[in-house]
C-alpha cells in the first residue's frame, strides 16, 4: 500500500476497496492505483477543495439549530454492475410488497385476517394512520419516494437494516455529490464508467404527475417545506428547483370546497400534486395536531374526494415501523409469491415473551432500536455501553416492550475514507432511492453512502456526525455513463414568489419535523 494507506487495518467488517489479502477487489484496482498516486498534500488540498465547492453551492443540514456544510469523502464508493443488480431488484421487490401491504392495511386487510401480521402489531404503532383509511390515490401509489437503508455484512452480503417511506431525505447529496466529484476528481471519471444519476428530479417529476388526480391532463406540482429551519431545507428548496416547480409552505395553500389552491402574485392557483415534506403529525391541523402552523388544513379531506394526491400518502409510516421492518420478507411472500431479493439484519421481536427473556440477558451483545426512532436517536449499542445504560435499556424494554426492536451488532463494512493526510477504514451503509410512478419502481443508479467519521463508531446518520460518498455504481457494456451525451437536461425552475412573514412558533415547528434523515 501507498503512503496514504499505511496504518490502514483491516478488521473484521468486509472492506469495500480491499479483500481480506489487502489486494484491491478488482473493480477498486483503478481507484486504488489513482489514490497510490496522491501525496498527502494532494489528498488534503482535493479535501478542502471538495468543502469549499459544497460550501459555496450552500450543500448544507442542519444540526442541532446550527447550519453546517455536509461533510463530503474524497474516496467513492464503488458498487459492481452485477451487485447492483442485485440491489435494484431487492429494493424494488421490497417497495412493490410494502406497497401492497399499506393498500391492504388501509383497505380490505386480509394479511391481518390470514394473521400474516398480526392485528395488534398494526393497530398499536405510533404511525398507525386512522385518517388514511379511505383515501384512494388515483394511480394506486402511495409510496412514491422511498430509501431502503442497506448495510453490507462481514461476508460482503447486502442487507436491508430499515425502511423510510414517509418523507426519505438525501438525494440532494447524492445529486451534489455527484457534481462536485466530478469537478474536483475528474481524472477519476475516465477510468470508470460510472452511471449517472442526475435524471432522479425529472424521474421525480413524471412520477409527481402520473400520480394527479384523474381527469387532469397538465398537473400543477408544489413541494411543501415545513421552512427555511427544516433540516432538510436546503432538499427541498433543490428539489422544486431542479424540477421546475413552486416551494410553497403551509401559509401559501389555502383549501376551498375540498380544492387546494396556492396563492401568488397573480392570485390563486389550482394545486393538483403535493410533495410534502412535513410529518403527518403536522400537515393537517383539521385531522392531526390542532396547533400546526406549517401544514395546510383541509388537504387531507381533498385528497380523500380525490381532488388532490399528496405524496408520499398520509399513513405510510406504519410500513416502515422497525416492527413491521420483521415481517417484510413474509410479506414479500405472501403478496408476491417470490423469496426475498435481500435478507434483513437478524432481529427480534421483544413483544415476544421467550425473544424478550433471550434478549434482556445479553441486551450487552445486541443493538436496541427504538421502532419509530430516525436519525440514529435512541439506539443503543450494547458493547459500547455503560452498565448503567444496559440497566436503564432494560427497564424500558419491560415498560413497554413493543417500542423495541434488537438486532445483532453487524460490523457493517468500511470503505477507505480521508483522515487528515491519510486514508483510514470508516464504516458506511448504502440508501439506495426508488421512484415508483405506478408502472415501474426506478431506483437511482446510486444511492447515499453514508459514512461514520468517528473512529470505530457504527452510526453513520449526519445527524450523529456522519458524513457521505459517492457512490458509484459501474455501468455494464451497453449502459450510459457519466459524460455521454444521452444524460438529460433538466429544465430551470421558476424564480420563488413567496416571501412572507413568519413566527418562533412556526419556527419551532419546522424544527421539530422528523424527516427520515440522512
Amino acid at each position: 500500500m501507498g503512503d496514504l494507506f499505511d496504518g490502514y487495518a483491516l478488521g473484521a467488517a468486509w472492506d469495500e476497496v480491499f479483500g481480506r489479502d489487502g489486494q484491491p477487489h478488482p473493480e477498486c484496482a483503478p481507484l486504488h492505483a489513482a489514490l497510490q498516486e496522491m501525496s498527502a498534500e494532494e489528498l488534503t488540498s482535493r479535501s478542502t477543495a471538495l468543502s469549499r465547492a459544497f460550501r459555496d453551492q450552500g450543500v448544507t443540514f442542519s444540526l442541532s439549530g446550527e447550519e453546517r456544510t455536509f461533510p463530503l469523502d474524497l474516496v467513492p464508493r464503488v458498487v459492481t454492475h452485477d451487485e447492483w443488480l442485485v440491489v435494484e431488484q431487492g429494493v424494488q421487490q421490497r417497495v412493490k410488497a410494502l406497497e401492497a401491504f399499506l393498500a391492504d392495511v388501509y383497505g380490505e386487510q386480509s394479511v391481518l385476517k390470514d394473521g400474516i401480521v398480526p392485528r395488534r402489531v398494526v393497530v398499536s404503532s405510533s404511525a398507525h394512520c386512522k385518517p388514511a383509511h379511505g383515501v384512494e390515490p388515483p394511480n394506486g401509489v402511495r409510496v412514491h419516494v422511498s430509501g431502503v437503508d442497506l448495510i453490507r455484512d462481514e461476508q460482503g452480503r447486502f442487507r436491508v437494516l430499515e425502511d423510510n417511506l414517509r418523507t426519505p431525505s438525501g438525494i440532494s447529496y447524492v445529486v451534489e455529490n455527484r457534481r462536485a466529484m466530478a469537478r474536483v476528481f475528474p481524472e477519476l471519471f475516465a477510468t470508470h464508467r460510472v452511471r449517472p444519476v442526475a435524471d432522479y428530479p425529472a424521474r421525480l417529476l413524471h412520477a409527481l404527475r402520473a400520480a394527479a388526480p384523474h381527469g387532469v391532463s397538465d398537473p400543477t406540482v408544489v413541494v411543501l417545506t415545513p421552512g427555511v429551519f427544516n433540516s432538510a431545507y436546503f432538499e427541498h428548496s433543490l428539489l422544486a428547483r431542479l424540477m421546475g416547480v413552486e416551494l410553497v409552505e403551509g401559509r401559501d395553500l389555502i383549501c376551498r370546497d375540498g380544492v387546494v389552491w396556492m396563492r401568488t402574485t397573480a392570485g390563486e392557483h389550482r394545486v393538483d400534486v403535493v410533495y410534502r415534506r412535513i410529518d403527518d403529525d403536522f400537515l393537517d391541523p383539521l385531522h392531526f395536531r390542532p396547533d400546526s402552523m406549517v401544514g395546510c388544513p383541509g388537504i387531507l379531506n381533498a385528497a380523500r374526494a380525490g381532488n388532490v394526491t399528496i405524496a408520499n400518502a398520509v399513513g405510510n409510516g406504519v410500513a416502515d415501523d422497525k416492527l413491521i421492518y420483521t415481517y417484510v420478507p413474509e410479506l414479500i411472500r405472501y403478496y408476491l409469491g417470490e423469496q426475498p431479493v435481500l435478507d434483513n439484519v437478524d432481529t427480534h421481536r421483544l413483544d415476544d415473551l421467550d425473544e424478550r427473556a433471550w434478549v434482556l440477558d445479553h441486551l450487552a451483545e445486541l443493538v436496541l432500536k427504538p421502532v419509530d426512532g430516525s436519525g440514529g436517536k435512541g439506539l443503543v449499542i450494547g458493547p459500547q455501553a455503560s452498565d448503567e445504560e444496559l440497566h436503564e435499556l432494560s427497564l424500558a424494554v419491560l415498560r413497554d416492550p413493543r417500542a423495541w426492536i434488537a438486532q445483532r451488532v453487524v460490523q457493517i463494512s468500511t470503505s477507505p475514507t480521508s483522515v487528515g493526510d491519510r486514508l483510514a477504514p470508516r464504516h458506511v451503509d448504502l440508501r439506495p432511492f426508488a421512484v415508483n410512478d405506478g408502472e415501474d419502481v426506478w431506483v437511482v443508479p446510486g444511492g447515499l453512502t453514508r459514512v461514520a467519521l468517528p473512529e470505530g463508531s457504527l452510526v453513520v446518520n449526519s445527524s450523529q456526525g456522519g458524513g457521505s460518498k459517492d457512490t458509484w455504481v459501474l455501468a455494464g457494456l451497453e449502459g450510459p455513463a457519466e459524460g455521454d451525451p444521452e444524460e438529460p437536461v433538466l429544465r430551470a425552475a421558476a424564480p420563488d414568489e413567496h416571501v412572507l412573514d413568519r413566527g418562533p412558533w412556526q419556527d419551532q415547528q419546522q424544527q421539530q419535523q422528523q424527516e427520515r434523515s440522512c
